[in-house]
């Protein structure tokens, strides 16, 4: 991918919407904000990783806040390239680069957004390969990157800079301002040199992501399954296909905070998966067996039609189909799991590893959470 446009500007937004595991916000609403940018200044050019300067200034942007909120509470589109000059001010130094702090949803659309404005090239790749709900849960974080400074700012162009002494530090007074101001803001933060992408980026995921959009699209158009399209390209393990039977969600400390109850149909009749998120689907259970933990990518489609199912959109009688897809491999190392494991998260349960261990994990040697 050489340039973002108006033409894979759509393809993009469905692909990250499946590699944001849930969450990441409505793609739909950054796909309108980037759409208008793309118009008024034009295509992104996009950079790989192997591309950009040593000496290079990378800085990822991002929406904070729940999802839920963001449903109602639409960006006016300015906040990512605010908290941007912000940055740069208390930094000294212009950014030459920006690049998403995640591949997921709302949060793949913005940064595209943002460069468009100040006519910036993005990077092609982001810090986590999905979405984490926390902003400590990032590669670079792995190799000693710290996220702050961080600039913070509102829909009313109030910023806040934050320096903490470490990356949870950061996230806990990012996410109490973000409460403060209405449970949705926009970051710019986790300062990166060109010579640091290798190690703290997944590569292509912009690329990935558009590739991924585009296979459930042209099975769409050839009448074929678009689930069965983006497992293969994903490289996927089906958990189940059924119906939402139950949702209980809601707005808790700046995240979307819940559990949804799937009954299958058709091939899985009979069967029954629980999942739980923070934002992101972080723990699939089915039948009272664990079948795919955090790290891994735990994705939600519309069976009928292939796109990306968010936290917030699942309700009542939906038809979805749940797949289980490899995180970058690095998250699943001691340190990654610390950051992003299941128990981080205060579940009961270790991470599952995903291949034949998670594949056995159907049959009589599955472990119970």
């Amino acid at each position: 991918m050489r340039e973002i446009t108006l033409d894979v500007l759509d393809d993009i937004a469905r692909g990250a919407g499946i590699l944001g595991t849930g969450g990441g916000g409505d793609p739909y609403i950054g796909q309108l904000l980037a759409r208008e940018a793309i118009r008024e200044h034009g295509p992104v050019p996009v950079v790989a990783i192997e591309d950009v300067p040593a000496d290079a200034t990378v800085v990822p942007v991002a929406g904070m806040g729940a999802p839920t909120v963001l449903l109602e509470r639409v960006p006016n589109g300015g906040e990512e390239l605010t908290a941007l000059r912000a940055l740069e001010k208390h930094l000294g130094r212009p950014a030459t680069h920006i690049t998403p702090i995640e591949i997921g949803g709302v949060n793949s659309m913005l940064p595209i957004a943002c460069a468009a404005a100040a006519g910036l090239p993005i990077v092609d790749g982001d810090a986590m390969g999905r979405a984490f709900p926390e902003l400590q849960m990032v590669l670079p974080g792995l190799i000693g990157v710290s996220n702050s400074p961080m600039a913070l700012a509102d829909d009313k162009g109030n910023t806040i800079v934050v320096e903490a002494v470490d990356n949870h530090a950061a996230e806990r007074i990012a996410r109490a301002v973000c409460v403060e101001l209405g449970c949705q803001i926009s970051c710019a933060d986790t300062v990166l040199r060109g010579d640091q992408l290798a190690d703290g980026l997944v590569p292509a995921t912009l690329t990935l992501a558009g590739r991924l959009g585009a296979a459930v699209r042209e099975a769409r158009a050839a009448h074929t399954d678009p689930v069965a399209a983006a497992r293969a390209m994903l490289s996927g393990i089906p958990l189940l296909t059924g119906k939402v039977v139950d949702v209980v969600r809601r707005t808790e400390g700046g995240f979307a905070r819940g559990r949804a109850r799937l009954e299958g149909i058709g091939d899985d009749a009979g069967r029954v998966l629980e999942l739980d998120f923070q934002n992101e689907h972080l723990l699939a259970t089915r039948d009272g067996v664990t079948v795919a933990t955090t790290p891994d990518l735990i994705c939600v489609l519309d069976s009928e039609t292939g796109s990306p199912v968010t936290t917030e959109g699942l309700r009542y009688g939906l038809r979805v189909s749940v797949l289980a897809a490899r995180c970058d491999p690095r998250w699943i190392s001691p340190g990654g799991l610390a950051l992003t494991g299941p128990r981080y998260f205060g579940y009961d349960v270790d991470y599952l590893p995903f291949g034949e261990e998670a594949r056995t994990s159907f049959g009589e040697e599955a472990r119970t959470s």
